[in-house]
């Protein structure tokens, strides 16, 4: 047989190569990312479960704990009033009040509620692995290399976000919220209204502390630019004070506690999308 009429796909699977990989089918990658979610689904059960049992513990020192005096964010507060001496701005405690269900099963559900968000944010970290295993075969192996340790980057923002919202946002918010009140009205808020306060300090400001890595998605495509940005730095800090004054009480002091971590990130955001832009032109060079 003539060479030309030889298989090229034979002859490089006689030198002992792999047979290129087929291109998988839309009803292929419908299977395969059903069973990226089943798994992710099950990581959040699981941990769900596991909160759920321990539920007596998990409300009284991490949803409640902001309610205790000894919280470990009222000491390193009342520490820092007193080395940048602020007198008694940043140094208080929560307010002492009773926490009150109105419906039958409202502990129950909630239990079960709080046990299955704190599950997502708690196995955040292979959730986006599982969705990062479904993209990656995606992206070009120099889009690849660039994104390599992805999963990482962005679970720490997550969880930095989490933890700032959890630690810094809500004692703040608790006092000024519980504390607020109207002359012949008790203050006893119920545990679903609790429950829901403290999972709007938490999780959005998680998604908040992506934006690095959102903007070096943006960049890399060429929608966001460091020129854009920078041109527009003034629109982002009212926008960041707005924000800022939503997620908090009316305090100007919380208020810049808030906004000066979203202004560092914006300006990271900056030195990001500068980086990826001078990357961008020297491939194109």
């Amino acid at each position: 047989m003539a060479l030309d009429q030889v298989d090229v796909d034979q002859l490089k699977l006689g030198d002992g190569q792999d047979e290129p990989e087929k291109e998988m089918s839309f009803l292929e990658h419908l299977e395969e990312l059903r069973w990226h979610v089943i798994r992710s689904l099950i990581a959040i059960a699981v941990i769900g479960i596991v909160l759920f049992i321990f539920n007596n513990w998990f409300f009284d020192q991490v949803i409640f704990g902001p309610r205790h005096e000894d919280f470990i964010s009222y000491r390193i507060f009342c520490r820092l009033a007193d080395i940048l001496h602020l007198g008694g701005a940043l140094c208080f405690a929560p307010p002492e009040f009773i926490i009150q269900t109105v419906g039958v099963g409202e502990a129950f559900i909630n239990s079960i509620k709080v046990s299955f968000i704190a599950g997502f944010v708690l196995s955040f970290p292979y959730i986006f692995y599982e969705i990062w295993r479904f993209i990656s075969p995606g992206l070009y192996p120099k889009e690849q290399k660039a994104a390599r340790g992805m999963v990482l980057i962005c679970s720490l923002l997550f969880f930095t976000g989490v933890c700032f919202g959890y630690f810094i946002v809500s004692p703040f918010a608790i006092k000024f919220l519980v504390g607020y009140t109207i002359p012949g009205v008790v203050n006893s808020p119920t545990l679903v209204s609790l429950v829901n306060y403290m999972v709007m300090f938490t999780a959005p400001a998680g998604l908040i502390f992506e934006l690095p890595v959102v903007v070096y998605f943006l960049s890399k495509i060429g929608l966001v630019t460091p020129e854009l940005m920078r041109e527009y730095r003034r629109h982002s800090i009212i926008g960041i004070l707005a924000m800022a004054a939503i997620l908090t009480p009316p305090d100007v002091v919380t208020q810049f506690l808030i906004g000066i971590p979203l202004y560092i990130l914006y300006e990271a955001s900056i030195f990001i999308s500068r980086r990826v832009q001078k990357q961008n032109e020297k491939e194109m060079a």
